[in-house]
């Protein structure tokens, strides 16, 4: 574990180098149990692919202090026993006008339609982090068969529910909104509600798996 300065009023643990199941444990466990403990001068926690990263009241707590408070928990959050993850399946329609990139993503990876269909449905997804736009999961690993490169221009509008994928991740989007990833598809499954709590459908370490509709 190791903690850096993140601007005036962030902190951020770093818990793996690599993007994996064991890290994003880590990075699961540290977020659940520091949640938990409603430390003081913690306004909030961002867990992400390899880290998180922690909101701070200078008022209430400082870099230091804080540190030395994380650093002696180490051994507590790390035994910590994880709760069962939320379990999703996301209904897809892939190509044609649902997926406009599609024969992009043939061509650069040579294979057909059918192929990229079976392939990034065939694989389940963890959800490493959620940003960009409220709601908006980044899921992977994507299988490197599928693997392509985000748009050299992002597209200035794809609709709501548009599925991409983008380098070895894969991720809906929950509204209508610019895009830099490939388009394969779209889903009519609401991501996020602003009136009903929890808002988004997805949180952080959840399992996605996505089935041709």
């Amino acid at each position: 574990m190791d903690i850096e300065r993140f601007g005036e009023q962030g902190i951020r643990v770093i818990l793996g180098q690599a993007i994996d199941d064991a890290t994003h444990e880590s990075v699961r466990r540290f977020f659940l149990y520091t949640s938990l403990l409603g430390i003081p001068g913690i306004t909030e926690i961002i867990p992400s692919f390899r880290s998180c990263l922690i909101c701070i009241d200078r008022e209430r707590t400082c870099f230091e202090d804080l540190s030395e408070l994380l650093k002696g928990m180490e051994d507590d959050w790390r035994g910590m026993s994880l709760p069962d993850v939320q379990r999703i399946e996301i209904p897809v329609r892939y190509g044609g006008d649902y997926g406009p990139d599609m024969d992009f993503v043939c061509s650069y990876s040579g294979l057909s339609p059918e192929e990229v269909v079976e392939i990034h449905s065939g694989a389940v997804y963890r959800v490493h982090a959620l940003g960009f736009m409220p709601g908006f999961p980044y899921l992977g690993p994507l299988d490197r068969r599928i693997y392509v490169p985000r748009q050299e221009t992002p597209v200035l509008k794809v609709p709501q529910g548009s599925v991409g994928i983008a380098q070895l991740q894969t991720g809906i989007y929950p509204f209508e909104s610019p895009a830099g990833w490939r388009i394969i598809g779209r889903t009519m499954v609401r991501l996020f509600d602003h009136l009903h709590p929890p808002f988004s459908l997805l949180s952080f370490g959840d399992i996605v798996r996505f089935v041709p509709a």
